[in-house]
């Protein structure tokens, strides 16, 4: 079984993964395929909380150009609040955020998600921290792995953004 997993994440896009919504639902990165999409993983209590006001601003941007911004809250850092109805209302009230958020969701390991397995098993890559940005071009593949100390609208992360926008 743990062979069939291994191939399957070798083989398997990013685009091929769901999220549990804040608001209900899913996130089907699937359905985001021919979009840019940037991934993040969150926490409402951590020194780099900021950096939600910056990741609305890169949806606010470049959404309508093909990007699409999803915010990860994690408490793997003992970062975030206790309930996503906490969550939801943080972000709304303090960033006034617009951009999908997942449920509280694990990222580091043997319990992440299965995005961030794929993360770290195929790509050799797993939030060290909250605020770690995945970014993927329109076909689902990783193109960039930041860490919390680069900033959303950073010279790095917007070359990067705007190199895998849709044409």
């Amino acid at each position: 079984m743990r062979l069939l997993l291994a191939l399957l994440f070798l083989t398997c896009p990013a685009a091929a993964f769901e999220f549990d919504a804040l608001e209900g639902g899913t996130i089907d990165l699937d359905a985001l395929r021919g979009r840019a999409v940037l991934v993040v993983n969150t926490a409402s209590l951590c020194g780099f909380t900021d950096q939600y006001a910056g990741l609305q601003a890169l949806q606010d941007t470049y959404g309508d150009a093909g990007l699409t911004v999803i915010g990860v809250p994690s408490d793997d850092f003992r970062q975030e609040l206790g309930t996503e109805a906490e969550v939801a209302d943080f972000c709304e009230v303090n960033y006034g955020l617009t951009i999908p958020l997942t449920t509280i969701t694990p990222v580091i390991g043997d319990g992440a998600h299965p995005f961030y397995r794929w993360l770290a098993d195929t790509q050799g890559m797993a939030p060290t921290w909250n605020f770690n940005k995945a970014l993927l071009d329109s076909s689902g593949a990783l193109v960039a792995f930041e860490g919390a100390g680069t900033r959303p609208q950073s010279p790095r992360m917007i070359r990067a953004i705007e190199a895998v926008l849709p044409e």
